[in-house]
Order: C-alpha cells, then structure tokens, then sequence
C-alpha cells in the first residue's frame, strides 16, 4: 500500500507520546508498504532529525508553521466556537501544500493522527483511517478540573470543542484506532461505531534491565512541559513525599525530562533533582529503586510505565494511569488511590527488596506479554488494508483486539 500518514507534529525526536507512537508504527508499517508523511512544525528540525524519520519514509513533507500566526488562529477558532487545537495546527497554507501532496502522492490511504489533521484532510476522496491516539477531550476535561479562574473556564469550553470534533471524525473517516478501551469508550459515548484499539508497544530489547548502582530513590521521568507531567511532579514532590521523608527522610526523587516548566525547576533542591532534557534516559531508570507515576489527568497510555516496568523498576502509580495500562495491582505494579496510599506504596517498596525484585521480575514479563510494537502494528496493517478494501464484512465481526496483539475468538471463529 501506498500509504499518506497525516501528523500533526514530525514524529522526532520521541520526547512526546503522540511522537512516539507515530514513530514506530511508520517505522513497522513501512516494513511491507511504501510510506509518506505530511506533517507540520513550529521549530528547525536538524539534519540528523530529519534522517531518522526519512530513512524509512519514500517521501516527507514537513510545513514550517510559525507561533504567533498558530496562536492568532487558535484564537480565532476559540471565538467562533471551535477548539484551540485544530485551530493552533490548522492553516489556510496547510491545507493547500496537503491538497498538492496528496495529488502527488495518489495514496491508497491517508492515515491520519488525532482529530488536530482532521481540517487538512476532510475534504479529501482519498480512503481515511483516524487514529484518535487517546480521547482528547477526556484529557481536557480532566485538566480543567485540577484548575480554576478563567483558565478553567477555557478548558471547559476547549474540552466541548473537542468533543464535538472527535464526535465530527466519526462521519469524515472511514475507519478509527484509539489507544485503549478505556479512551475508546470515552470517544465512542453509547454509540456503536466501532472503534479498534491498537496499544503502543515498547522495545523490550532497547529497554532492559542492567545492573547500574542505584544511585537514587525514586524517579519520574516525561516532558515536563505537558500539563499532566507537571501536575503529576508537582503531587509527588508536594503532596506525597513529605509523607515519605517522614519515614525515609532521606529518600531522594530525580524529575527527569525535556522542557521543564518554571514550577517544576521550583521543585528542585537537596533532595530533589530536575534534569532537563537528557540524551538517554535509560540510565535515569536503571539507578533508580523505583519508578513512580503520580499521574492525576490526561489520557491514553503512559509510555513512561511501559519503559520502566520493561527496565525492571518496580512501578507505583494511579488509578487514572492504571486504568489504561491494566497491570495486576499488588502483583505486577502497586496502585495507590490517595496520597497516603501513594506514599505507603514507597514507603513499602524502598523497604522490602523482595517486593521491589518480584514487581520487576512480574512487570517487565507483563509489558514483553501485552506490548509488542511489531503485533500492535501487523493489526494496524490490517485495518488499513480493510478500509483500502472498504470490506463491508468487517462490520459483522463481533471480535476485539486485546492488548496482547492475539486476535480473540467470536461465534467460534478467529476474528
């Protein structure tokens, strides 16, 4: 297949969620098809950044967007009751140089990520396939409710545009992935429109255990300039550990990620240390005891519980960011309700290695188990194949896609 994957944002670096999956689904579906990519940016892109994408793309298309004019537009949208994020992606501009692309091009299917793209291609005769990633508006939602003034307000209102948006997508594309059941309920509301969820993966390879000295504590690692990053920061250091230097007052945290905002360097002092951007983060992982993931908001699933569990640290995290992941609470990760519970979970786990040695044994075997890139995407593959089709039986089939990649059974056939 000939296939047109539509991105917001140049899936490189992975220093982001969306980048991420962006960059290893492409990276598998080019493997037995031919891939072209049409994106935006609103920074320079190195030569070596180009590269890494370009290596497996037949072609790349990246449109230069500059702030303020994203910005102006995003306001414009807002105005006229529309969301801020598909007017901070979209551009009179865009959509012209993504019409001349797609012409050139001649796809046999235009993969589409998040409902950000959906202005540049609705237009489009092309065959399209949306993958929502995760249930935007819930994201949103949950944000404006760990917040108040005026931007509560605008969060409310961006958490209705988008729902409306993601609600439009259902009628402009012709098939739809999302990341997990719980986001695809989300999306879905009590309609019946079938939405196949495709999990991320991780390299069990890349991330594995090794046996560095643990140097710290605890660690928390993401882009700490995205929202539920620094709320999920700020909790830990804030709220939970001074629950746990009441017992340990030597427990050490290290904040370990890209673009930290003015609050998250705030936290920084003799027991807490903000790193920034760094080159590799798997050593961050590898010296620590354990990986806590405080996450209060955002949705979808949070690749820093798969990286570390596939490292072997032992995990303590929420229900908001458990309920995607579906590990075993107490068996292959500790799942805290409250921040007592949080603080207990550390507390517990830096005392007892026999707990933290049997969390990471059974972690990295769930995530090798449940998350594999290469399964994720031979189903991927799949759905565009069948939407280029337009095979009308697929929406007889009664079957679902777990998170293992293994298609499950339905009226006794494989589905």
């Amino acid at each position: 297949m000939r296939i047109l994957a539509v991105l917001p944002r140049f899936p490189y670096p992975l220093e982001k969620g969306d980048k991420l999956r962006a960059y290893h689904q492409l990276k598998q579906l080019a493997k037995s098809n031919q891939i072209y990519l049409f994106c935006t940016t609103h920074s320079k892109l190195s030569k070596e950044e180009i590269e890494a994408v370009s290596m497996f793309c037949a072609k790349v298309k990246i449109v230069k967007l500059t702030k303020l004019k994203s910005i102006i537009n995003a306001g414009l949208y807002f105005i006229t009751g529309r969301s801020l994020q598909l007017g901070y992606w979209d551009s009179i501009g865009t959509r012209m140089a993504f019409k001349r692309y797609e012409k050139s091009v001649k796809p046999d299917v235009l993969y589409c990520q998040m409902v950000r793209t959906m202005p540049w291609v609705e237009k489009s005769k092309t065959t399209k396939v949306i993958d929502y990633q995760d249930a935007l508006s819930t994201n949103v939602s949950r944000r404006a409710k760990m917040t108040t003034g005026l931007w509560k307000k605008i969060l409310n209102h961006e958490a209705v545009c988008l729902e409306k948006a993601e609600q439009k997508a259902l009628e402009v594309f012709d098939r739809y992935t999302i990341i997990s059941k719980r986001d695809r309920r989300a999306v879905r509301k009590e309609s019946d429109i079938h939405i196949d969820v495709v999990t991320n993966g991780i390299d069990a390879d890349y991330f594995a255990p090794g046996d560095e000295e643990k140097t710290t504590d605890i660690v928390f690692c993401g882009n700490m300039q995205y929202e539920p990053n620094v709320n999920a920061a700020k909790f830990l250091v804030e709220r939970i550990m001074p629950k746990v230097w009441r017992n340990l007052p030597n427990a050490t945290v290290v904040l370990a990620g890209a673009e930290p905002t003015k609050a998250v360097r705030a936290l920084a002092g003799e027991r807490v240390t903000v790193t920034g951007w760094v080159e590799d983060i798997r050593p961050y992982y590898r010296s620590a005891r354990i990986f806590v993931a405080p996450m209060l908001t955002g949705s979808g699933l949070q690749n820093k519980l798969l990286e570390a569990m596939a490292m072997g640290i032992p995990c303590v995290t929420t229900l908001v960011a458990n309920g995607t992941l579906g590990a075993t609470s107490k068996r292959e990760i500790l799942v805290g309700k409250c921040t007592d519970a949080m603080a207990s979970h550390i507390v517990r786990l830096l005392g007892d290695s026999q707990l933290r040695e049997s969390l990471s044994v059974r972690g990295r075997a769930f995530v090798e188990k449940n998350y594999s890139w290469e399964e994720s995407c031979k189903y991927l593959e799949l759905i565009l194949r069948q939407a280029v089709r337009n095979d009308n039986t697929y929406k007889q089939r009664q079957g679902r896609w777990e998170p293992n990649g293994s298609p499950t059974k339905a009226n006794g056939k494989t589905t």
